[in-house]
């Protein structure tokens, strides 16, 4: 089976490669630079030159492929041009006869448009995925570990000994790999009679701030605390990342999610029942901190 991944060069579908190579696919690896281009291959994909915002493009690379992976890009300068670019492959697929397409969400979907433009495109992609007539998949994961491993966490925890993270410490989340995540999505894509289905995965645990700390603690071997920074903190050390406007939004994001009177879920407490659709091996969090464990340590 050809599969064709959009996004692997970044951390939410690097794995989606080596996933889907292990269930015997040959993985084709968009990309809109060719300095990604040894990365994608040392991975074991082959990659594919074409920026998702060239609907012509889109339907060249996506020509003989069986199935796709699709991701939205997370930090786009503006956020709203998410649903032409997921639109331009979706066209692309069905034009090209794919059988099947798996998104993945980056996230769990609102229920309804929040006024949030990198939220509010994901569902109007949703609607036009539903109505496009290729079989498709959804996994709707809640939120990254490896959100994690960037400055604004691992410098705390090497400074201080802290676990820091833009949320309330009493808010429950549960942290899943991205590993895991891809994992979810190359068994997707070999289930067609699972089309038309969306699936929330999630950690095996649902973790308040304390909770992710003592899992620090466990996989560092080590006492650690955890912090609830400040958005605006947050996103003044995340515009160093990704800039101005797309730190920005994902402060409002987290700034919008500590006000909330209820803390959204995120966390999917029947992940059984999707491991029984989609069986995955999953990886607690110490196990993961462990891995990652060059990334906390001096």
């Amino acid at each position: 089976m050809k599969v064709l991944v959009f996004g692997a060069t970044g951390s939410q579908q690097f794995h989606v490669i080596g996933e889907a190579k292990n269930k015997g696919a040959i993985v084709y690896a968009a990309t809109s630079s060719e300095k990604n281009f040894s990365k994608l291959e040392d991975a074991g994909a082959i990659p594919v030159l074409g920026d998702m915002s060239d609907a012509l493009k889109m339907k060249e690379i996506t020509k003989e492929i069986d199935a796709v992976a699709l991701l939205i890009p997370v930090s786009l300068p503006n956020p709203a041009d998410g649903f032409q670019l997921a639109k331009n492959v979706i066209d692309a697929a069905k034009e090209n006869g794919v059988k099947m397409i798996v998104w993945n969400t980056s996230g769990f979907l609102a229920p309804q448009k929040l006024g949030i433009p990198m939220e509010d495109v994901k569902l109007d992609t949703k609607e036009y995925l539903q109505n496009c007539g290729v079989p498709y998949v959804i996994i709707e994961p809640s939120i990254y570990a490896e959100n994690l491993l960037a400055p604004y966490t691992t410098d705390y925890v090497k400074s201080e000994k802290k676990v820091a993270y833009p949320t309330p410490e009493d808010m429950p989340i549960g942290y899943i790999a991205s590993r895991d995540v891809s994992a979810f999505v190359a068994e997707a894509l070999y289930k067609p009679e699972l089309s038309g289905q969306s699936f929330l995965v999630s950690g095996l645990d649902n973790l308040k701030g304390n909770g992710l700390a003592e899992k620090f603690s466990l996989g560092l071997g080590d006492k650690i605390d955890f912090y609830a920074m400040p958005p605006q903190e947050f996103g003044d050390k995340l515009s160093i990342l990704v800039g101005e406007e797309s730190a920005r939004g994902v402060q409002g994001y987290y700034e919008m999610l500590a006000s909330l009177p209820v803390y959204p879920t995120k966390f999917n407490p029947k992940l059984q029942e999707v491991l029984e659709k989609l069986p995955v091996r999953m990886t607690p969090i110490e196990e993961w901190v462990k891995i990652h464990k060059h990334f906390f340590i001096n």
